[in-house]
Formats: C-alpha cells, structure tokens, sequence
C-alpha cells in the first residue's frame, strides 16, 4: 500500500501561483497512476488532473493550461504546479492513486484506491 500526504496549499491572490506536493511512502508512485482532485465547500469532488505511470498527462477542461501534473519517480512525490489562479480554484486539494492500468489515467474519483488528508487552498480576488 502508498501512504500519501499533501502538502503547499495556502492563501494566495488572483492571479498567483502555488506548487503543491504530494509524498508517497511505502510503495513508488511509479507503480501507480496518481490523480489530484479537488473540493470546494458545498460541491461535489472534481477531479483535476491525473498522470499515468509512464507520464501521460490529463487534465480537467477547467485547468487547462493553467495547472500541470508532474511525478518525480526519485523523490516519490507527485507535483501540482497551479499557475493564474482564480477564486474558482478554492478548495481543499487531494492526491490520490490507483493501481489500475486503465487508459487515459481517469478523472473520477471512485477510480482510486489511496487518498491523502488534503491541502487547502484560497485564492482571494
């Protein structure tokens, strides 16, 4: 099993950016396809970008050239660098895994079996 824990959210203006990171312990996340998803208060988990284990990248049509999954196999810990944030992107952020090899790495997270306690982020406008 991968034990996940999220780190790098904050508060930051319009516009800015944050990097989130994601450790992994007990198991490479080269072995896994890792997702992060997010949550804002009153609404439903979205799933935000997700990164095979070979490094296909998909992304949320709401992020978009704005945010970018990256792994460091070396490390062990999976990347979210968020670019031009918007007030939207508020939520408290999640990384997750699975050990399922489907194609693409899947955007929903009932496809994932590993889950971290979260990072929140705000963005103030």
């Amino acid at each position: 099993q991968v034990q996940l824990v999220e780190s790098g959210g904050g508060s930051v203006q319009a516009g800015g950016s944050l990097r989130l990171s994601c450790a992994a312990s007990g198991s490479p996340v080269s072995s896994y396809y890792m997702g992060w998803f997010r949550q804002a208060a009153g609404k439903e988990r979205e799933g935000v970008a997700a990164i095979t284990s070979d490094g296909s990248r998909r992304y949320a049509d709401s992020v978009k050239g704005r945010f970018t999954i990256s792994k460091d196999n070396a490390k062990n810990t999976l990347y979210l660098q968020m670019n031009s944030l918007k007030p939207e992107d508020t939520a408290m952020y999640y990384c997750a895994a699975t050990s399922s090899k489907l194609w693409p790495a899947p955007l929903s997270g009932n496809s994932y079996s590993y889950w971290g306690q979260g990072t929140q982020v705000t963005v103030s406008s």
